[in-house]
């Protein structure tokens, strides 16, 4: 299947492209983000949360690696920059929750190993002038039909 290419004007849109995503997750739904410091990686992940009706804020976890927040589902946040390569102790946790009954989000997931990354939604995020561009890789045509309603 083609990637989905989305240009997000403003933070505004990207969260409401997180939000529209989150409201159609289903227990399991793992999205892998990737992109460079600025590019809305943390800004989806608070929309993501806004359409699962997690109640609180959302922040990057990048001193903790992983966050954990209680909506309709359980939205696991993580996020990898601060590791060069994943643990075998932290690999075994991180499994628990991607394959869980919740949603989990990485941030810099390019340093998953491949065996976590197969058959996840993909989204690779780009600076482009004041906006920021969004490539969606997925199977799942539910994803694909939220993201273009946006």
């Amino acid at each position: 299947m083609r990637p989905l290419a989305l240009y997000v004007p403003t933070p505004e849109r990207m969260r409401a492209l997180g939000k529209a995503l989150g409201r159609t997750a289903e227990p399991g739904d793992r999205f892998l983000l990737e992109g460079p410091f600025g590019a809305g990686k943390t800004t989806f992940v608070q929309g993501l949360a806004e359409g699962l009706d997690v109640p609180t804020p959302v922040s990057s976890p990048s001193f903790v690696i992983e966050s954990q927040y209680r909506g309709r589902l359980a939205l696991y946040h993580i996020d990898l920059y601060r590791l060069e390569h994943v643990e075998p102790e932290l690999l075994e946790n991180l499994e628990e929750h991607l394959y869980g009954e919740g949603v989990s989000a990485v941030e810099w997931a390019e340093r998953l190993p491949d065996e976590l990354r197969d058959g996840a939604n993909l989204l690779r995020f780009q600076l482009e002038g004041e906006g920021r561009r969004v490539e969606l890789h997925t199977d799942d045509a539910r994803i694909q039909r939220a993201a273009s309603a946006v």
